[in-house]
């Protein structure tokens, strides 16, 4: 049950304690019933073919079943005839019947709001742990494989772990409490039982074992198909235009087909437990059989009641219900164990960038961003070594350099996406590291190369930052950024849904929308990642001019491949395998006759 810790922890927080505890006395309280019920047995056999008291006189004092009942019957029979002693055990069995079952409902309606509250307290964690997981963990893993996680693997939970645990809390008090009857009806009998249960036990914990592994290939072979999946609806243009439909198909069937052998052997093997555990059951029944039949036949005094063996069998086919429950809980606990174990691995996975209780209010910029001897390197790569920079409030740096050279990697220290691995990264003379990280985000905008949007209208999208902002800021922003005139032109104008990812929108038109948007947080710092790289001439200009409204009075750090964007900025600097190899403004490089020169011929600059 290590495995299960945390459902665990979220099952017996304190809010739940006393549903707990009265889940736990009605689920005893069925059982209980449960056994008066079928203690009715016992008497009801005597009462047909022994009578109420063949032995004449006052009724015996009955010591085992439900030995006060028996003589209450017994007393009825005397008094008033077998006709009324039938209707009352008749009574009885109905009475008890339906307590047995009001209790197990009500144990029913108290778990259920636990076990759902459970999922939704894991689900929820597990998107706070994605939402708080540095941006190099996202490069190391396949989509498909954390939405898996997200989505098959807590469902495998749900239903296999989760909905279990009621199991193996009802079902083993059920078995003991039937079991405590059947020692108490007769404990010679029920020491062959005793016996042969922890080997039933061990043939079908044999079967299970395998299941587990078998469950953590199904889900790594899901997460692969659902990366496929991802990849296809995202590159489907490129797929038809290379007509690569067959090399994706055949690359997702393979995939599915082995999802498909494997779960097939998953199922054989849990479809097994329920069929084996009633074999074996009846072959222990049968053996109760033979060696409670030889007790009724014996003439001794140890002899068993022939109403009481009835009653014992009775029992005993009873309990193999919930002893083909259990085992079936078990082998799916071993299954979810598996998606379990996925789960904590995310959960558990380390959160390299903190937030700093302690932390200082970055409440405004006021001089400069300095890196002092900066180093970052990746496992085992160095990416950035030994970078000395100074970006002073209002000023425009640009990052160049070939791909790879670590641009990217430099910018994202700034808003701390990544920490150093050496040196230190000071915002007005004082570490990032010990100031709020909330603070230092608010303080920047950051216009990526791809534009991120989201299925939600254009004034949600433009508000992604300031949640609050009342429409007629919006409107400005969008003014700001070029974007204004196209969005008006819309149905639906500012409430116009943009699809899955913008797509409803052109390049540009997405490109314009992510500046509004950094428009409207109206930070200090902004950051351009190659922002315009990916546009067609005329949607260029636009977002161009739209980024040149927006870093007026700003302190800007540009990352470019297309050299014309940047030749007005303040500095202009040159990484090459993660160093500096030059640095200056426009005029001053290219009379250096260096690498960015070289750039510049090749993109014709003039």
């Amino acid at each position: 049950m290590k495995k299960f810790s945390r459902i665990l922890q979220y099952v017996s927080q304190p809010k739940y304690r006393a549903k707990l505890f009265f889940y736990l006395l009605f689920t005893v309280l069925s059982v209980l019933f449960g056994l008066v019920s079928l203690g009715m047995l016992s008497p009801f056999m005597d009462l047909l073919f022994k009578g109420a008291n063949p032995a004449g006189g006052q009724p015996a004092i009955n010591s085992n079943a439900v030995g006060s009942l028996k003589n209450y019957i017994s007393l009825i029979i005397e008094h008033h005839g077998k006709i009324a002693g039938l209707i009352t055990i008749c009574v009885l069995i109905i009475v008890t019947t339906i307590l047995k079952n009001l209790f197990l409902y009500l144990s029913y309606y108290i778990s259920s709001p636990i076990r759902t509250a459970t999922i939704t307290h894991l689900r929820s964690e597990l998107y706070e742990k994605i939402l708080s997981l540095p941006i190099g963990y996202f490069t190391e893993r396949r989509k498909g494989d954390l939405i898996s996680r997200m989505t098959n693997d807590i469902y495998e939970i749900e239903s296999s772990v989760v909905a279990t645990l009621e199991g193996l809390i009802k079902n083993p008090l059920t078995i003991l409490g039937y079991l405590a009857y059947m020692i108490y009806l007769s404990p010679r009998l029920s020491l062959f039982l005793i016996i042969l249960l922890p080997i039933t036990a061990f043939f079908i914990g044999r079967i299970s074992r395998s299941l587990k592994k078998q469950s953590q290939e199904a889900a790594i072979k899901l997460g692969e198909s659902l990366s496929v999946l991802d990849e296809t609806v995202s590159g489907i243009r490129v797929i038809k235009g290379f007509n690569a439909e067959p090399l994706l198909r055949n690359k997702f069937v393979g995939i599915n087909d082995l999802l498909f052998f494997i779960r097939n052997k998953m199922n054989a093997r849990r479809d097994l437990a329920s069929p084996m555990t009633e074999v074996l059951g009846v072959i222990v029944l049968c053996t109760i059989l033979y060696i409670g039949g030889s007790l009724v036949l014996t003439n001794s005094a140890s002899a068993l009641p022939a109403g009481d063996l009835m009653t014992y069998i009775a029992v005993f086919a009873i309990m193999i219900n919930p002893a083909k429950d259990l085992s079936t809980a078990f082998f799916n606990m071993q299954r979810g164990a598996a998606a379990m174990e996925r789960v904590e691995e995310l959960l558990k996975a380390p959160v390299s960038i903190e937030e700093n209780p302690n932390g200082k209010q970055f409440v405004s910029f006021a001089d400069k961003i300095e890196f002092r001897n900066v180093k970052f390197a990746y496992e085992d790569a160095t990416i950035l070594d030994n970078i000395n920079l100074k970006i002073e409030k209002g000023k425009t740096i640009a990052l160049v350099g070939s791909s790879g050279a670590g641009k990217s990697t430099l910018a994202d220290l700034v808003p701390r996406f990544h920490d150093a691995s050496g040196g230190e990264l000071l915002i007005d003379g004082i570490n990032i590291k010990d100031y709020s990280l909330k603070s230092v985000r608010t303080q920047m905008s950051i216009v990526t190369q791809e534009p991120i949007l989201f299925n939600d209208t254009i004034a949600a999208n433009i508000a992604l930052g300031k949640p609050d902002a009342t429409l007629e800021e919006i409107i400005n922003a969008a003014k700001i950024a070029n974007a204004h005139d196209f969005i008006t032109k819309k149905e639906d104008g500012y409430q116009t849904n943009i699809g899955d990812r913008g797509s409803k929108l052109s390049g540009g038109e997405r490109q314009r929308l992510t500046i509004a948007r950094a428009v409207l947080k109206n930070p200090p710092i902004l950051i351009l990642d190659e922002a315009t790289s990916s546009l067609d001439t005329e949607s260029e200009r636009l977002v161009q001019d739209a980024i040149n409204n927006m870093m007026q009075n700003r302190t800007s750090i540009v990352i470019a491949h297309r050299l014309s964007t940047i030749r007005h900025a303040d500095e202009i600097i040159v990484l090459q395998k993660g160093q500096i190899v030059e640095r200056g403004n426009h005029e001053e490089l290219i009379a250096q006759n260096g690498f960015y020169k070289r750039l510049v011929d090749m993109q014709e600059v003039k």
